[in-house]
Formats: C-alpha cells, structure tokens, sequence
C-alpha cells in the first residue's frame, strides 16, 4: 500500500492548489497592509502604587503606622515578589512588585486583590490618616505630548485653550488617556494679620465659619405653582475674589469689611507641586494616550486632523508644539525595519538566483514571498503588528526559510538530471526529504520554547520573537512539500541534462578536505574539542549585557538636589542649564523640562521617577544620532561643573524593560543610621572603578527641623493645646482651604494664612497670636520653646527593611555585568565584614538580566527533552542522536569569536540567538545524518555512504548558511540587533564547517568504520 504522498496529492489537485495559492498570497498583502504598526513590542508593567497621606506626622512615623502596616498586608500576596517604599513626612508611597513570571492575564485579578487586602486594614490606620489612593495603571503610555505656551499669557488661560483641545481630542476614536501636565491650579490667598484680628477681638475659626456659611451649597426646596414646578435658589455664592472683598464682617454689633484684616489676591498655589517648560517657557502640556489594540499609525492622523482644527482656532499670540510624537518615530522606525526586512529578502533571492540558476531561482523566488504572506495573514489573525521584534524574527526566519525551498527544488533539479519526469520528480521530494525536513524545522522551533515560556518582562518583550519564527518555519514546510512542487512543474523543464560528471574545483577542493578529516577523525575530533574549549574559556571575555540603549534620538537628564532644596531651587537650576546649554545649541531640536516631577511614559520602556520637589527631568530631542553622543559629553561635563552638589545624570532611553542606573547595589539593615554608615563604606568601595560616574545615594543626609516643645502645663492654664498649635502654625506657613469659588469648569481654593511678614522666617513665628479657649490672645512665645533637630526627611523600605541603595551609571563602554565582576572581591570582602542582619545585594542591570534569564534555565531542560523525542522519532537510534546533539554546542565557537572580533556584548537578544543556532545546526546535522543512513540501506558502503551524502549536502547547507549569514547583514548595524546578528553570523559559518567536516569525521570514528582507499 503506497503511502500518502502531499507532493502528489498537490499535483492531483493542481486548480484547487493554486486557488488557495493565490488567495494565500492576496491575504497575506492586504494582512501586511493592515497589520499594526508599534516601535517596540508590549509588555505588562507588574508594578502597582499605593499612596496613603497622615498630615503632620514626621517620616518615622509614617513609616511605623501606616507604610508598615500596608507591606506586612502585602505579604499575603502569592505571587508578591517584594514591596518598596519611599516615605517622607505626612506621606508614603508604597510600590507592590509581582514576580517576574506572573502571568500577564493574572495582573488585573491581583491588583483587585491588594484593594481589598488593604481595605480591610484601613480600621487600623491612625486617626488622619487620608487615603489610600492606588494607581495600576502605570503602563498608561502617553505617545503624543503637546504644549501650549504664550508670551503675557497667564497658567490660567494657557490651561483654558489647553482644556478646550483636550474636549476635542476625547473625542477621537481609540483615544485613551488625556492628561493636563504643569497646570498651577488657582488659588484666592486671604492673608490675615494675626495682630488686627486680635485687636478687634475676632477670631480666625470666626471668620473662616462666617465665609463658609455664606458659601454654602445647600438645596432650597421647590415651589408647586399649578401645573410649574419652580426651583429655588439663594444667593450669595463666591464667584470671584471680588465677592470675598464685599463681605462684612460683624464684631460687636459692628460690621467691618474682610480686606480690613486680610489682603484678598487671587494667584496660584505657592509653592508649586510642579512646573513645565518647552523650550525655556513656561508651559502648559496635554499628554495623550490611545487605548491598547488601537493602530497607531491611524490614530496619529486623525489625532494630527484634530490638532489642526484646534490650532487654526487659537487667537495670535498662542503657539501648540509638538513634544512628543510616537506615531512619526513609530512610522520611520517601521518604516527602517521593513526596509531592512526586504533587503534581506533581496539577499537571499539573489543567493538563490546565482547558486540554482534562473528557472530554479524562479521557484524558490515564488515560495519565499508565499510562506511569508501566509506569515503576515497568521499575525494579524493573532494580533501581532509590525515592530522591532517581530520584524527581526522574520529576517532570522529568512535564512531558514531558504532552506526548504532550496532542498525540494534541488532535489527535484537532481531527479530530473537522472531521467526522471517532472511529476516523478516533483513527488519524489516528499517521499525523500519531508520528515527529515519536518523534524528539522520542529527542532529549530523547540530552540526558541525558553522565549515562549519566559513570563519576566523580558520575555514578554521578546515573544513575537518565537511566534513569528515558529509559524514562518512551519508554513515555510507546508508551502516546501504542497506549493513548491506545483511551482517546479509549472516553471522547470521537462528534461534537463545531467551535469558533467568532473567536479569543480571548490568541489574538489572540500573533497579532498572532507577525506583528509575522515583519515585523520581522531585529530578532527580533538582539534574541535580544544577550539571548544577555548571558546568556553574565551566566554568570560565577552561582556555580558540585558538590553541595549535606545538608537533614538532623546537624551534624558535627571536631577537629583539634596532633599531639602525647594521646588524654586530645583526650578532655577535646570533653568540656568537650558540658557546656558541648550537655548541656540545646534545639536538640540527641542526640549521639554519638568520640574517635580518626571516626564509621562511617552514610550512603554521609559522609566518613570516618582514625584518630588528636588527631583526634576529634561527631555532633550537631538538632530541626530551623530550629535546626540558628542551633546551627551558635554552636557555631563557642564553638570559637573557648574552643580557639582546635584546628582545630574545624562542617560539614553532604554529598550526593554527600564533598569534606571545601571549599577546599583542594596545595603538592608534594621538600624537607619548603620544602613547609612554601611551604604556611604560601599560606595566609596564601588567608587573606585574607573567606569563609574553619577556615584549616588537614593538617601540623602538627615535635614534640619524645628521642634516646637510646649509647655503643656501652662498652655493649659491658659487655654491653648498641642492641637490649636499645630493647626495655627500650619494655618500661619501653609495656609488652609476655608472654602471654594466656583469659577466656570474650575473649583479655586480659597486659602487663609498669615501675612508674608508674618511668615518670612521661623524667629517671626515666635510672636504668632494664639486664641485661647476663653478668646484671649497668647503668644506663641508664652507657651512654646524652638530648637533645631536632625530628623530623615526620607525612608527608603524594601520587604519592611530599610534599604540605601548605591547607585551609578557608566562612563564608557564597560557592561554592567563587567563593572560588578571587577568589583566582586571588593564586595564579596565587604559582605564578609557586614555585622549580622545586614546584607548587600547587586541590583540594576545584572540583577534584571538574572531574572530574565532565569526562566531560560528553568525551561532549557525541557527544550532539550523535546528536541530529543523529535529527533528519536525520526533517527531512532541513541548512537545517532548522540552525533546529532554533539555538534549543536560548537557553535560556541563561532559566536565567542565573532563577539570578541566585533567588541559586542552578549545580551539578552543574542542570547536567544544562540538558542536558534542550536536548532539551525541540529536541523543540518539530522538531514545529513538521515541521508547517510538512506545511501548505507540502498547498499552503499558505509564510507562511501558518509562521503557521497557529505558531498551532496555541501551544497544546500552551505547555500543555507550564505543566506542566512547574508540576511543578517541589513540588522547587524542596529544597535538592538546587532549583537545577536553577529554571534548569529559567527556562529552559522562555524557550524556549518563543523556539520560538513567534524560530523562525518565523528561518524566514522564512532560506528568504527574502516577507511577505503579507493575513494582517494
């Protein structure tokens, strides 16, 4: 009984083939054509933030009664891999951090959970406590960032063309988020004076209950008049700041207006929260999001139709510029990738072309854009759009793409040279090379299942990775043994002659090769097995690396003031940095500055910095990757100069997930000031490396406070407790809300504090007036003492421990992972002398790179067991499989030079590159082991069954390996690519040498087959 032949079956039903053929082929280009269009992959942000805020209780406090008492709820999560918290007074932040691999779909069910975990505690918060407010949305990418700025035009109106834009902008289909940046809310300052208010013998809680009184916001009723039902409304709501300035206020049967003891201005809040410039001006920004699933491409044009609209409508004087603009840099990066992707196309048909002739080139030049039209059908279908990952897939896919065309056509060019007809011919490609080819291409996928299983962001990042190949692979057989044949009959002769039987001179030249290592297999072995070996001791040369920067043109600067500097400080020194190094500056395009804050994630790997007074970030978009390095250089050495108390620190965006600075060690301990004494040891250990720059603390030192001691018993004698201190002093400096104006869309705070004079400096606070209980003024002086104290102004916690972590970022080329490992007997020595409960843990980079590489570990035993049962099934032989697995590890020899040759790193990416080359080689080997076999069982000699299939494999495995080799070259200048393209490249020459001379050599050595003389 003949078996099922697919070939055969495709010839049978040659309309039907060609019908789905071309309905493939018509899918797969309007697929492309509607696939999404991203810079970068997706992947879920695991990382939730809980705020909770206790007005007037020191850091200390705060830690202890509310942060403490949120992380030990925490830990009741499975799946929690360690909580952080930043505190400082009245406020903490609380960051949740899953682990790695959580499963994405997993992530909103357990951001539900922490609420309820934390509800169920909020009884036990200490009375004040407000909050806690929870943000899961941190993966919230603002892709377009406008700003609106006008020379004489005030925050307020600048905020009103700004909220009129962003009514439009809601509109637009897919749009997501839409977030005002820099707005300074108003606000209508009363500013008392505390010496009037006491000599008409009024009291502040007086007037504030007499505005809000008036203020107040409560329903009237309605009158019944027949068939009309008629509302009523009472007067005397504030509207304005005039309204405030008619009021009158009653003091012994006597009415005395309010600006008699308080000067009414309207103004912004002071100091501000935050603040934003473009350019140098100031401005007012409006983030802009769209919803996920969205196509960006679409959504920046009719976003760009909007904003048109909303500009062409704005008075003189009023300018919007563009920021941010993910959907034009989604646009050229796709755009530079897709270019790159038919290059290699170009490449490998070329290759094609000139090694199988121009009719046989014809076909592998139909099957190609075939298996990759079916590619793009299956992406959209599973919502996969263009981006740098899938598109790199697919130019790795290519060279092994070639590989099945290549074999079915040659083999049935080779059919035909033996007289056989063109059907024959066609059907005999899968009869003899389908399974072999079919256990190859399952192998090569099994190559990438760590990329598959790896839950880490990183994986996440890289899994189109493994889709994408997985499926061209797969397709690229269907379409070699159902399409291919079809194509050959249509396309090739009916006859063709046989070439001579004399041997070309490279022919001859790798015959004689290939006996000369089959003679001498015992020194092919050992000479394989010691390059091997150099190359596994050669590895500790090549720098380790997670992910590559950015090749975008931003430039990103942090800045980090001592922790007690005012936001006006942080304000006034990026300013003087924009005058002085970035206004007129050839190099910068434009630039944006957030002061207090650090910019929206206008990209998915940017890493945010939470907000904080001494904390500021500029965004500097450069011309060009060609000034962008030199700008860099010059904008550190200027920093260094001109602040050298501030920790300004030049950094590229990131690709992949965000580490921050790449060096970081941890020091945990449970005493604040050894962590510190023990932090500050560390650092000047760390800052010993040459690399090094940017050496920083996340702590700073311990901030001047002024302790109000009182005197308890006589504050009670008179009639004033802790609390009327406290309350005064606060209602004095900071000001309280008393009420509201209602003014259109916007709710201004009204807020009574004391004159400036009043305020001016802590020495003035000592003749501060106190009402007593019995309506006396008492001065603050009478019952209350000032001195200064050192007090932590912030608390760094991680897992409940208080933590310092030492930070740093690299001066030059050096790879994190080669910083720590110059450093780790100077570390490892310190941790020797680290007193008990006190430990130091690598951070950054290398500890991020370990979590992503970790599934890998976990997951590579179970790829090698799969490639293992395919290669059973198909060999089922155990010597067999031996010689097959014992070739997929020397590719290491020509990754490690190929790495050390062209100084590039060995990262994540080109991990996964060495990964693909184990199932590249173990394809070739297979096929050529299976040929052996098949020439030894038709009655051939063992040695010359070895030489002939050698020989006739030499061919299509070198033919494979130029195009794959060849296909990288469009990617190996990229600076995401380029590493895992040359470790790639290396590797496939290498191996592809070593599948043609060390495996036969190996095979003979092994089934101990004796030499035969007459096949010198």
């Amino acid at each position: 009984m003949n078996r099922f032949n697919l070939s055969d079956w495709a010839l049978e039903h040659r309309s039907l083939v060609w019908y789905f053929m071309i309905i493939f082929a018509a899918a797969g280009a309007f697929a492309y054509l509607g696939l999404g269009r991203e810079e970068d992959p997706s992947f879920t942000i695991k990382t939730m933030v809980i705020q909770a805020q206790w007005p007037g209780a020191s850091a200390q406090e705060v830690t202890e009664q509310v942060a403490d008492r949120i992380e030990k709820k925490l830990q009741e999560l499975d799946n929690l891999e360690h909580t952080r918290s930043i505190t400082t007074a009245g406020q903490t932040t609380v960051f949740v951090d899953l682990l790695p691999d959580t499963n994405a779909r997993d992530v909103k069910p357990t951001w539900a959970r922490v609420r309820n975990l934390i509800d169920d505690i909020k009884h036990e918060f200490p009375q004040g406590v407000v909050g806690p407010f929870y943000d899961d949305q941190l993966g919230d990418v603002y892709g377009n960032i406008f700003a609106f700025t006008g020379d004489g035009l005030s925050f307020r109106e600048l905020r009103d063309f700004a909220e009129k834009a962003r009514t439009q902008i809601l509109k637009i289909p897919d749009v997501g988020k839409v977030d005002i940046v820099g707005a300074q809310d108003e606000v209508i300052h009363l500013e008392f004076s505390t010496r009037k208010i006491a000599a008409l013998g009024i009291s502040r809680a007086d007037i504030i209950a007499t505005l809000q009184a008036q203020n107040a916001v409560t329903q009237s009723g309605f009158v019944q008049t027949g068939p009309e039902r008629i509302a009523l409304r009472v007067g005397g709501r504030f509207i304005s700041e005039e309204t405030l300035r008619g009021i009158n206020l009653r003091v012994n049967d006597r009415f005395f207006p309010l600006t008699d003891v308080a000067t009414i201005t309207r103004g912004y809040v002071d100091p501000p929260t935050s603040l934003f410039r473009f350019n140098g001006k100031p401005a007012i920004g409006l983030a802009i999001g769209m919803k996920t699933g969205g196509n960006l491409l679409h959504f920046g044009e009719a976003l760009e139709k909007t904003m048109g609209r909303v500009i062409s409508d704005l008075p003189v004087g009023v300018s919007v510029e563009r920021v941010s603009d993910q959907p034009k840099v989604v646009e050229e990066a796709v755009g530079g990738f897709t270019k790159a992707l038919f290059e290699a196309v170009a490449i490998v048909l070329a290759i094609s072309f000139v090694s199988l002739g121009v009719r046989a080139g014809l076909v592998v030049s139909f099957a190609i854009p075939l298996v990759l039209a079916i590619t793009f059908l299956v992406m959209q279908y599973s919502g996969i759009s263009l981006q740098r990952i899938s598109l790199g897939a697919l130019i790795i896919a290519l060279g092994l793409l070639v590989d099945d065309a290549m074999i079915a056509v040659e083999m049935m060019v080779a059919r035909l040279e033996l007289g056989d007809s063109l059907r024959k011919a066609a059907t005999y490609v899968y009869t003899s090379t389908a399974f072999p080819m079919l256990t190859g291409t399952l192998v090569t996928v099994a190559g990438f299942i760590p990329v598959a299983f790896n839950k880490s962001n990183a994986g996440e990042f890289t899994f189109t990775l493994f889709v994408v190949i997985a499926v061209s692979l797969v397709v690229s057989w269907v379409v070699a043994v159902l399409f291919t044949p079809l194509i050959g009959v249509t396309i090739l002769p009916k006859t063709m002659k046989k070439h001579a039987e004399h041997k070309g001179w490279f022919a001859k030249a790798f015959s004689k090769l290939l006996q000369a290592c089959l003679r001498w297999r015992w020194i092919t072995i050992m000479a394989t097995v010691l390059l091997f070996s150099a190359s596994v001791a050669g590895l500790s040369l090549v720098q380790q690396q997670f992910f590559p920067s950015s090749d975008r043109p931003e430039l990103i600067v942090d800045w980090n003031l001592p922790q007690n500097s005012s936001i006006a400080e942080t304000s006034r020194q990026m300013a003087q940095f924009e005058r002085e190094m970035l206004a007129g500056n050839p190099a910068v395009d434009h630039w944006s500055t957030y002061v207090g804050r650090g910019a929206p994630r206008f990209i998915l790997s940017f890493d945010v910095q939470p907000a904080d007074v001494a904390f500021g970030q500029t965004v500097i978009v450069t011309k060009g990757l060609d000034v962008r390095d030199k700008l860099k250089q010059d904008i550190e050495s200027y920093l260094q100069k001109t602040f050298p108390g501030t920790d300004g620190y030049v950094k590229l965006l990131e690709v992949g997930p965000p580490v921050g600075k790449p060096i970081q060690y941890r020091v945990s301990g449970e005493d604040l000031q050894t962590v510190r004494e023990l932090a500050q040891k560390l650092a000047s250990i760390v800052g010993t490396h040459p690399s090094l720059k940017n050496l920083a603390l996340d702590w700073n030192e311990p901030a001047r406070v002024v302790k109000i001691d009182v005197l308890q018993d006589k504050a009670r004698q008179l009639g004033v407790s802790s609390q009327d201190i406290a309350m005064a002093l606060n209602t004095v400096v900071q000001g309280n809300a008393v009420t509201q104006v209602r003014d259109d869309i916007y709710l201004v705070d009204v807020v009574g504090r004391a004159a400036e004079k009043e305020r001016e400096s802590v020495d003035t606070l000592l003749d501060l007036q106190l009402q007593s209980s019995s309506g006396q003024s008492v001065p603050l002086s009478s019952v209350a003492t000032f001195r200064y104290e050192l007090e932590q102004p912030t608390i760094w916690r991680r897992d409940r421990v208080p933590t310092i972590t030492v930070k740093a970022g690299i001066a030059d080329a050096t790879q994190p992972a080669t910083v720590v490992k110059d450093l780790s007997g100077k570390i490892d020595a310190f941790k020797k002398a680290l007193p008990a409960g006190y430990s130091v843990q690598v951070a950054g980079a290398v500890e991020e790179s370990a979590k992503s590489q970790g599934p890998i570990a976990k997951v590579a035993p179970a790829m090698l067991l799969i490639m293992a049962t395919l290669l059973m099934i198909q060999l089922q032989s155990f010597h067999r499989l031996f010689l097959v697995f014992s070739v997929a590890p020397l590719a290491l020899i020509g990754v490690v030079v190929a790495l050390l040759a062209s100084n590039a790193p060995l990262g994540f990416v080109a991990l996964l590159g060495v990964l693909a080359l184990v199932g590249i080689l173990i394809r070739n080997s297979v096929i050529l082991i299976v040929q052996i076999e098949a020439l030894r069982a038709a009655g051939m000699s063992a040695w010359k069954a070895v030489v002939e299939a050698t020989e006739h494999r030499m061919r299509p495995i070198m033919l494979t390996a130029a195009a794959a080799t060849l296909a990288l070259i469009p990617i190996s200048h990229e600076i995401f690519w380029g590493p895992m393209a040359y470790a790639m490249m290396g590797g496939i020459v290498v191996g592809t040498a070593l599948t043609l001379l060390f495996l036969p050599a190996l095979y003979v050595a092994w089934f101990r087959i004796p030499r035969e003389v007459e096949q010198n």
